[in-house]
Parts: structure tokens; C-alpha cells; sequence
């Protein structure tokens, strides 16, 4: 598949932890604490600088900006990859998406991984997915509703409910079901809220866990917010589609506390990737990645470093921001210890950290750093890389260029000091290459009981339903 990078293009994770699992039945939570309800929402392109909270200043983003005042805030908040489908397959599953195989849009995750939503049903949730999935593999280009048949829909990686298009999504679109296509008319951010706010109540009545996954098509070009969003964005269509990613998020914490559960919710937000900046478009139409070196697809702090948020009352009760660099990938993590998983026959290497200690304020500094690799696939020598620790960023350049930037003092990576420290950068040098060297092992099926990559399954072969018609 050919990716266009309209960006300029200029010269462009920790060691892996081993999750020991043994082969036994799940233990459950500590005595004396509920388990939490988790939502992890993502939205699509919106770059570092989209936020009121960050200086943005074409809108307002009211709700997010309440979100960040009574959340910990991520100041170093990274997308695992540049890119969207690379980056979902490591919130599913707390490893550098080169591991499983995804290494750009629309490259399918593989089964043998095991995803969150398995993770948590081992402890008794109940899991919905809810917008863009970006997972099954496919045709390029926008969403469609997935029918039953395909192989790769989120019911086959642990989600009870699914309601959900193939990739991006705008107004007045057809979703899938479990695998029904249904007609949405309006905002596509309301309409997966909605849906995702059903799932909530239905839980939340039977005094359920639930894992609920919702995943934003804005502000992903084509851009095609509602009239009333262009508007109030002063005639901006990207700026129309955070509005509604604005306003749908507002009504996800207001539902949270109709139904009295805000306090008991890990509420996690952030964005795939940095912003799309591409000065052909017309005016409106990009995002802002706010002082940030470079855009989507490069793995300069543009490309990378996105908002993030925690709110949940009961144990995040003094907000607060935080330069401690944490990644997608620490999602996974995070979950299984708080829950204390164990799944059978698994001895995967993750790329993300545990962030408890963080969120209790126990953590001043990442313990390990945090690899960034694209187009990895099949050796070192293959597409940019990065090496993120608490203050240094060693960047790997096409013609082997390395570079190194003190990040807390150049945020926008405008002084490379790779001559000044060299005994920084062959440390860590000699770092990227271990992890890398691992990457490989993973993509190649080493950390699967097979040994092995397993061939995915054929493609669906059964014609789609119509889709049936909602009411506004």
C-alpha cells in the first residue's frame, strides 16, 4: 500500500519486559478493592497542539480542558508508532507494533497476540469496542461496516459488543454491529458515544466491570464535520471535528456520573499520532502538533508526542501534570497489574511499563526507555528509529545518521548534541540495536507457543447485509 507523507520529509523502549504467565486459573483483584471500569479513547490525527489545555487557540476545547483539570496529565505522552494502525496494535496489546506484524495503516493484527480485551474477560468484564478499528487488514481507504464473517472484527480478539467501521469515519455513516450495519445519521464521534454510553448503562445497571474501547475517526482527513460543528469552528473543518470529539467526550463524563460510576472509572484519552500537516491543503484543514518538530509519519516529537489523560477520581485524587515520558504501550501493562492477570501459556516480552507506581506518585522517572521503529520489518538497517529516555533522544536517520537532543531543553529538537556526548549516543547506540534485535525475534513468531507466524485466515467470502436505518 502506498502512504503519501505530505510533511516536509526531512532526515527524519525500554529492554522489553518479560510478563511471565504461568498456566493458571486468574487471581482476583486485591481484597477490599472494586474493580474499576476502563475506557481507553483515542481519536485520530489530533496533533499535541489541539487542545485548548496545550495553547491551542483557533477553538476551545472545553470538556477535554475539564478532562485535564481533574486528570493526570501526560506532558510526554507518545504514540507507540507515527502512524494509526500501529499504534492500536499497541494499546491491544502493550508490545511495539513491529512485534505482531503492524507496521503501517492497515496491516492486520495477528491472533496469535493476546489483546486487552482477552486480558481483562480472564477477571470477569465485559468488553465493547465502539468507531475506528483499523486491525482486520483489507482495502485501504475509508471505514466500512465489517461484517460477521470477517476474521479479524474485534469479537475475535475479545470484545463482546462491537460497533465499528474498518478505519476513518465522518458524518452520516454505515457501522457495524457484531457485525450488523447500521446508518447513523450526523457526527460519527456522537454516534459511536452514544452507542458506547448504551454499552456503559447496560454494564453499569448489572453492577459489571467493563472494558470499553472508543476510537474516534476525527479528525482524519477527509474532513466532513456536521454544519452546526463547521460553524462553530469559525469555518474550520478540522478544527469542526475536534469540536465534536469535544463535545462527545463531555457527554461520556456527564453519563459516567448520571450513573454514578465516574469515581470507580479509569478514564484514559489521547490521540494515535501527531498531526497531518500538509501546506497543499486548503486552509482549516490541518491540525497543530503546537512547537513540536515534524507531523504524522516521522518520529520527530511532531510525528509522536500526543495528549494524554488519566481521570479517575477514586485513586487519581490530586490532579496533576507530569513530565514523565509514558507511551501507548504502557496501556496493557498498567491493566494487567492493576487487575493482577494471568493468562495461560504466554511468555511475551511488552515495550510498555506498569504506570500504578505514576499514577500514585511513586515515579519520578521512567525506569527504562521507550523504542520508536518504522518500517521495521525485516532489518536494522530498515526506517527511522528513536530512542526516548527521561532527557535524551537518540534518532536513527536514513544512511545510518544518528542524532541526539536533550528533549526537557529542546522540546523542539532544534540542537542536535550527538558530537558533544558521544559516549551518550553509543550507549545508546548499543541500546536501540538490543531492542531492536528483540523486535525481530517477535515479528519472526519466536515469542509464540508455535515458534512460528501462523498464516492469517482468507478473506470474508459472504456478501454484506444492508444496512439498517437509526432514527436521528
Amino acid at each position: 500500500m502506498k502512504i503519501l507523507l505530505p510533511c516536509a520529509i526531512r532526515a527524519f523502549s525500554a529492554i522489553p519486559l518479560m510478563l511471565s504467565i504461568p498456566a493458571e486459573a486468574a487471581e482476583p483483584a486485591p481484597a477490599g478493592t472494586a474493580k474499576p471500569n476502563i475506557i481507553l479513547c483515542m481519536t485520530d490525527d489530533q496533533g499535541w497542539g489541539d487542545v485548548s489545555y496545550n495553547g491551542l487557540k483557533a477553538i476551545q476545547t472545553p470538556n477535554l480542558d475539564a478532562m485535564a483539570a481533574a486528570s493526570l496529565r501526560f506532558d510526554r505522552f507518545y504514540a507507540a508508532h507515527p502512524s494509526c494502525s500501529p499504534t492500536r496494535a499497541s494499546v491491544m496489546t502493550g508490545r511495539h507494533p513491529n512485534r505482531s506484524g503492524v507496521f503501517w495503516p492497515g496491516m492486520p493484527l495477528r491472533k496469535q497476540e493476546i489483546t486487552i480485551a482477552q486480558a481483562v474477560k480472564t477477571v470477569g468484564y465485559t468488553t465493547g469496542h465502539f468507531g475506528k478499528w483499523h486491525l482486520s487488514g483489507g482495502k485501504p481507504g475509508m471505514g466500512r461496516a465489517l461484517p460477521a464473517s470477517d476474521p479479524l472484527h474485534p469479537g475475535h480478539f475479545g470484545f463482546d459488543e462491537w460497533f465499528t467501521v474498518s478505519n476513518w469515519f465522518d458524518t452520516d455513516w454505515t457501522f457495524s454491529h457484531n457485525g450488523d450495519p447500521v446508518k447513523v445519521p450526523g457526527d460519527g464521534s456522537d454516534a459511536i458515544m452514544a452507542e458506547a454510553l448504551k454499552f456503559i448503562e447496560k454494564n453499569a445497571t448489572r453492577d459489571a466491570p467493563f472494558l470499553a474501547v472508543i476510537w474516534f475517526g476525527s479528525p482524519h482527513i477527509p474532513l466532513k464535520p456536521t454544519a452546526e460543528d463547521l460553524k462553530a469552528a469559525g469555518g474550520s473543518p478540522y478544527y469542526g471535528e475536534i469540536h465534536g470529539v469535544d463535545r462527545s467526550m463531555g457527554a461520556l463524563r456527564a453519563g459516567l456520573r448520571k450513573l454514578g460510576i465516574a469515581d470507580n472509572t479509569m478514564l484514559w484519552f489521547n490521540s494515535d499520532n501527531g498531526a497531518w500537516m500538509d501546506p497543499k491543503l486548503a486552509p482549516g484543514t490541518n491540525g497543530s502538533n503546537g512547537v513540536l518538530r515534524g507531523c504524522k509519519g516521522q518520529v520527530w516529537e511532531g510525528g509522536i508526542r500526543v495528549p494524554g489523560l488519566i481521570e479517575w477520581p477514586s485513586r487519581i485524587k490530586q490532579p496533576s501534570a507530569t513530565s514523565v515520558p509514558v507511551v501507548t504501550s504502557d496501556i496493557y501493562p498498567t491493566i494487567v497489574e492493576l487487575l493482577n492477570i494471568k493468562l495461560p501459556n504466554q511468555n511475551l516480552p511488552l515495550d510498555g511499563i506498569s504506570l500504578l507506581p505514576l499514577i500514585d506518585g511513586q515515579m519520578k522517572e521512567r525506569p527504562t526507555p521507550i523504542g520508536f521503529w518504522t518500517h521495521g520489518n525485516t532489518s536494522l538497517e530498515n526506517g527511522p528509529a528513536a530512542w526516548n529516555d527521561n532527557r535524551y533522544k537518540l534518532l536513527k536517520l536514513p544512511g545510518r545518521k544518528y542524532e541526539l537532543y536533550d528533549i526537557p531543553a529542546d522540546i523542539a529538537e532544534k540542537s542536535d548534541i550527538a558530537d558533544q556526548h558521544p559516549e551518550i549516543v553509543a550507549r545508546m547506540k548499543a541500546e536501540l540495536k538490543n531492542w531492536q534485535q528483540s523486535v525481530l525475534g517477535s515479528n519472526r513468531g519466536e515469542d509464540y507457543p508455535e515458534q512460528k507466524v501462523l498464516k492469517p485466515e482468507d478473506e470474508p467470502t459472504k456478501k454484506p447485509k444492508k444496512p439498517k436505518k437509526t432514527t436521528p
